[in-house]
């Protein structure tokens, strides 16, 4: 994670908050072109693009993130409505509860994730991916499924298995 939020503020510094004007629906779009890029890398095994898997990863987390701020503030107009100090604060709120989510599954489902494969996490963030797709179409309206926010801490939690797994292994 403090490799995601140092590629966060360092594109916070050059970029500014300029992402405050996307829309969540675009921000689904973003984390699909990611993870189905890594699904393509890990069929083809292959990449003509220098770039490799773990930045994609890392791009999932970050995009993740900044989906879940614009799920609580809400589209901006123009990126200069967010400081750097209040992006990195939302950036940190929300990385802390990922992680809190990411404990209290792991002790209930007893880190079944150590034993998957770096490709299932792929295909369970493109699976939430078109979940959350079916969600926004139905402008958020579900009979019995979370949200599109769970669904963003599960795709920024699956990233973050596939970045410990390529970091350390199995």
């Amino acid at each position: 994670m403090a490799e995601c939020r140092t590629l966060f503020s360092n594109k916070l510094h050059d970029y500014g908050a300029a992402w405050r004007i996307m829309r969540p629906q675009s921000i689904t779009d973003q984390i699909y072109i990611k993870a189905n890029r890594i699904r393509s890398i890990e069929m083809k095994r292959e990449a003509m693009v220098d770039e490799g898997i773990r930045p994609e990863y890392i791009a999932i987390v970050n995009y993740a993130i900044v989906g879940l701020i614009q799920l609580e503030l809400g589209i901006s107009e123009t990126p200069d409505d967010m400081t750097p100090q209040e992006a990195i604060e939302a950036y940190d709120r929300y990385a802390t509860k990922a992680l809190q989510l990411m404990l209290r599954k792991n002790h209930d489902y007893d880190e079944a994730w150590r034993s998957m494969r770096i490709s299932s996490y792929t295909d369970l963030i493109l699976m939430k991916i078109f979940r959350t797709k079916q969600i926004e179409s139905l402008g958020g309206e579900t009979l019995v499924s979370e949200g599109i926010d769970a669904n963003y801490m599960d795709m920024m939690n699956y990233a973050v298995f596939g970045l410990i797994k390529l970091t350390f292994g199995d």
